[in-house]
């Protein structure tokens, strides 16, 4: 009770302050500024021409009165004074301290940093972006996607999406989080920890940027924090499963014991499968995984966790896929991956543009929908949706995909709240699940799947007309299924 009647006088107060403000803005003849609508894919430029708003998150009170309290500071901040002025949302760009840890080319690696005054929670994100494992085709990707190998023309700022917005509307649960992109500049995985020489034509030091992202960070209030974050997506999402020890043993070994450290890890759970069709080993994207890591992880002069290397002394390449690495890691992960992803069915030789599938490649996609499901049942924490797509946590509809009824924010925010109560022998939460994959066996079969659009006329396809279009044969499908073919058809037509 006593903590209801501060909180009602502090928004009483701030509401009173801001109102007062405002009218007297109004009386001066100034028209207000709507409010800001919920953000369309088709008007993301226009982000910065609003005023933002603040929801308030209710649920905090009873949570967490600090983060209740940081959200009433950011209302203050964002209704004072009343005007047109655009907030300052972007990240900014910081390079290293430590100047000889750098990008490929030996140009400096950095970060780009978004404060927020008054929490104590960090969100570190790891970029994607392949990789390339020889020198070959480490040129190759020099001359046509540079900037994942040189932070020559990095942009000063960068604006944040989906998990790294600092909208409420677009990021329920981490908006008001110091957020710190790290652009992917090392090629690697994120593994690598060897310096650019006369010899090696180019550094791979993934491993070592993060350390010295961490390092710098606690100069600039990483050091007062609760909760750091660990999050990528792609190679970004296995540059995670590879790293957050070592950032919870860094923050340790210089004194910052009370540091919880975290991982969120999306699209980057890859399996070491057979190819649908074997080809030869020219190129990231038709070399076999395990082929690929093998190179690689000898010419990045890759570091991998210790307690993982030990398990699979020899092969330490294993421990780039997620299934084999993931029973080592002592730190709490959550782990997001499509059933069908994309990136997967590329290195498996399986194209899903121009001409339907065949019978074999559909037997494929399916047999790698169950493959994953299998490596992932033992993962306690997880959200795995039967979609056709790669990466999600920093799209804007992140928010709109679901499995059994929960999105992915919910259930990453029953994940937090199940660690802290943990923390302090609380029983887990009641209907707040954390442990999520679709059962339906054929990708886009979950009708909360991103949007597919057709590769040629670009148009929007549903779920039948997708399924139609890779080949899909709904007699055969109905007797696997045992159910009678128009029942079906009704069901895919209708998304279910």
């Amino acid at each position: 009770m006593r903590a209801t009647r501060m909180v009602s006088s502090v928004l009483l107060l701030v509401l009173m302050q801001s109102g007062a403000l405002c009218a007297r803005r109004f009386r001066g003849g100034r028209n207000p500024q709507p409010r800001r609508a919920p953000p369309s894919p088709t008007h993301r430029a226009d982000r910065g021409d609003t005023t933002e708003s603040f929801p308030l998150d209710f649920t905090a009170v009873e949570e967490n009165m600090d983060n209740f309290m940081t959200q009433v500071k950011n209302l203050a901040q964002s209704l004072y004074p009343c005007s047109a002025q655009k907030l300052d949302n972007d990240m900014k760009l910081n390079f290293l301290k430590n100047t000889s840890v750098t990008c490929n080319d030996g140009s400096p690696a950095g970060y780009y940093l978004k404060e927020s005054r008054g929490s104590r929670r960090w969100l570190i994100f790891l970029e994607g972006g392949w990789y390339c494992f020889n020198k070959e085709n480490c040129d190759t990707r020099y001359e046509t996607m540079r900037r994942f190998m040189s932070s020559s023309k990095w942009p000063h700022t960068k604006t944040g999406t989906g998990i790294l917005s600092p909208l409420p509307e677009e990021n329920p649960h981490w908006w008001n989080a110091n957020m710190v992109f790290i652009p992917y500049c090392s090629s690697d995985v994120w593994s690598g920890a060897t310096a650019k020489t006369e010899q090696n034509f180019y550094a791979f030091m993934g491993s070592l940027i993060i350390q010295e992202v961490v390092k710098d960070l606690l100069n600039k209030g990483l050091d007062n924090a609760k909760v750091l974050l660990l999050a990528g997506s792609s190679a970004g999402g296995t540059g995670v499963l590879l790293n957050v020890d070592g950032v919870a043993e860094l923050l340790e070994g210089l004194g910052h014991t009370g540091i919880q450290v975290r991982g969120l890890s999306d699209s980057g759970w890859f399996l070491d499968n057979k190819q649908y069709q074997c080809t030869d080993c020219g190129d990231t994207a038709s070399c076999a995984p395990t082929e690929t890591i093998k190179r690689g992880f000898k010419y990045w002069g890759a570091v991998v966790p210790e307690r993982c290397r030990q398990t699979h002394e020899g092969e330490e390449w294993n421990c780039f896929f997620g299934y084999r690495v993931f029973p080592s890691i002592k730190s709490p992960v959550f782990v997001v991956q499509w059933l069908f992803d994309e990136a997967q069915l590329t290195v498996d030789n399986i194209q899903l543009t121009g001409q339907p599938v065949q019978e074999g490649q559909w037997r494929y996609i399916q047999n790698l929908g169950t493959e994953l499901r299998n490596t992932l049942k033992d993962v306690p924490a997880m959200f795995a949706p039967a979609c056709l797509s790669h990466e999600v946590i920093t799209r804007n509809y992140w928010i709109d995909v679901q499995v059994k009824g929960t999105s992915l924010p919910r259930a990453l925010h029953c994940w937090d709240r199940s660690l802290q109560d943990n923390r302090n022998n609380k029983a887990p939460p009641k209907a707040c699940p954390v442990h999520l994959i679709d059962s339906c066996p054929w990708p886009h079969c979950n009708p909360t799947c991103p949007t597919i659009r057709d590769q040629f006329t670009g148009q929007e396809m549903n779920v039948f007309q997708f399924l139609m279009h890779m080949g899909f044969d709904v007699q055969k499908m109905a007797q696997q299924q045992g159910m009678d073919p128009s029942k079906l058809l009704g069901m895919l037509s209708s998304g279910s």
